[in-house]
């Protein structure tokens, strides 16, 4: 004979989406409404709930710090290559004539709208830049030479 101890009985009042809810999850778990909330509330009560509610706190704010991380990596990516590209187009591009400048400047417009849409084309399907370039790479000067905080 398997003896049961007997229960307290209370009232609670809830809000009908809560009470809703409760309905539903005990439908789908074939399990009666009194017993979830039982759990619930000695869920709610137990004294490692905080400590759970903690653990997964600190499980999130460490996904957004490695994403926070990734994010500044990939900016610190394209700033670099916007400065390289700069500087190389800066050494390697003479001022022109005013007569010639104009013809470049029609020239200039129509290669932006190439340059644009072939952006367009890469971003849409990949592979992104900073996933072609790996994460351990030792850093190097502006020589080219590993830099003593690579060694």
């Amino acid at each position: 004979m398997i003896s049961r101890k007997k229960k307290a009985q209370i009232s609670v009042y809830l809000d009908e989406a809560i009470m809703k809810m409760l309905a539903d999850y005990a439908a789908r778990r074939d399990q009666p409404q009194s017993m979830i909330a039982e759990a619930a509330i000695a869920s709610f009560l137990s004294p490692d709930a905080d400590e759970r509610r903690e653990a997964a706190i600190a499980k999130r704010l460490d996904q957004v710090d490695r994403r926070l991380a990734r994010q500044e990596r990939d900016i610190g990516i394209a700033v670099e290559t916007l400065a390289v590209f700069v500087r190389f187009w800066l050494v390697t591009t003479p001022a022109l004539p005013e007569p010639a400048a104009q013809a470049a400047r029609a020239k200039a417009a129509e290669r932006y709208e190439a340059f644009v849409s072939a952006l367009g084309r890469r971003l849409a399907k990949g592979p992104k830049l900073r996933q072609e370039i790996s994460e351990d790479i030792d850093p190097v000067d502006d020589k080219g030479m590993p830099s003593p905080a690579g060694m």
